[in-house]
């Protein structure tokens, strides 16, 4: 059987990545390290297999971590998935990380990544900008949902998606709206927040602003009942989970959507459609930022002296049955939801 590149990082002491660059990339790792590396090549006879397609580019960066805070949401996992999927056309390999949505975690996985993978993207993380940079060290590094001068960002727009909610819900007649916040940790909530402050200010519309919840279908439950003791006829929270869970708890009170109470959602997770009734929600597209966080690694280790690039991608809300005309709302106990 023929000797394998996991043999040669085994015997030459390193990671399976830098064995990788040992042919593929040089110039990218240190003379002695190239040195044993090659020594053990030779040693064991083994040879670097030739491209056999002319029409695929070798990137240098050929295994990339991603880092999420939650991958059992829906909206992370298609931004993995997308991920994964551009990493497999750029012949790269994509290690995923879940944090949980801890700081500390997050902090704990970046330190143990570096200098263990070719590049980094951190999608939505907790940590500030600056710390991640100087976790990531040398690595190249994409940060998604979060903005830094010192390295590429994907930032989503989504202060334009909740103008537009927010427009909406004033031709429905809707005059004071509540907000249901996320993560204080996460950099996403704090724009959101000053957007939906901004915008209800220049309409005259009155705002509700809610203690954080877990950005969860449990942490939404939990936040209905102050939703409907501020007497807001229109809600908006930080994701679907949440605006599922304040519909849910919403009518275990007795109040119907949206006769009673509009709710609007942020992400336009799959989630969206399938609640009762259907979610309207601002698109993030999430997909589309795992595609081009990969786009910008490649790039990066390939131009690594190129200027910092931060894209910003555009959201829109999609307008389905959760949100109707305002209604001056009476509580009856036991009522059922209509």
């Amino acid at each position: 059987m023929a000797p394998t590149l996991t043999e040669v990082a085994q015997r030459a002491g390193v990671s399976l990545s830098t064995a990788s660059r040992a042919f593929s990339a040089p110039d990218r790792i240190g003379p002695d390290t190239l040195a044993r590396i090659i020594a053990v090549a030779d040693e064991i006879g083994y040879r670097a297999a030739s491209p056999t397609r002319t029409d695929v580019v070798r990137p240098t960066a050929t295994t990339v971590a991603v880092v999420v805070p939650d991958i059992g949401h829906t909206v992370f996992a298609s931004f993995v998935k997308a991920a994964q999927a551009q990493g497999w056309h750029r012949r790269q390999t994509v290690l995923l990380t879940d944090t949980d949505g801890s700081a500390d975690r997050e902090r704990e996985v970046l330190g143990e990544l570096q200098g263990r993978v070719d590049a980094l993207v951190v999608c939505a993380p907790r940590l500030p900008a600056s710390d991640i940079v100087q976790l990531a060290g040398d690595t190249p590094l994409v940060l998604v949902n979060r903005s830094s001068p010192e390295c590429d960002c994907i930032v989503a727009d989504s202060e334009d998606g909740i103008r537009q909610a927010i427009d909406y819900l004033v031709a429905l007649g809707h005059e004071h709206l509540a907000y249901v916040q996320g993560s204080p940790q996460s950099w996403s909530n704090q724009r959101r927040v000053a957007a939906v402050e901004e915008f209800c200010k220049a309409r005259d519309v009155q705002l509700s602003l809610l203690g954080w919840q877990q950005e969860t279908l449990a942490g939404g439950h939990a936040a209905a009942a102050s939703v409907i003791a501020t007497g807001a006829s229109a809600v908006i929270t930080h994701n679907d989970p949440m605006a599922i869970g304040v519909m849910n708890g919403v009518r275990a009170m007795g109040f119907s959507v949206p006769a009673d109470l509009s709710v609007v959602g942020i992400d336009d997770s799959p989630l969206a459609e399938l609640a009762s009734p259907a979610l309207t929600s601002i698109n993030v597209p999430m997909a589309r930022a795992g595609v081009l966080s990969l786009d910008l690694v490649f790039q990066r280790a390939n131009e690594p002296d190129s200027d910092i690039r931060e894209i910003h991608l555009p959201t829109q809300l999609v307008v389905r049955a959760s949100a109707g005309p305002a209604h001056d709302r009476v509580f009856r106990p036991g009522r059922e939801s209509r």
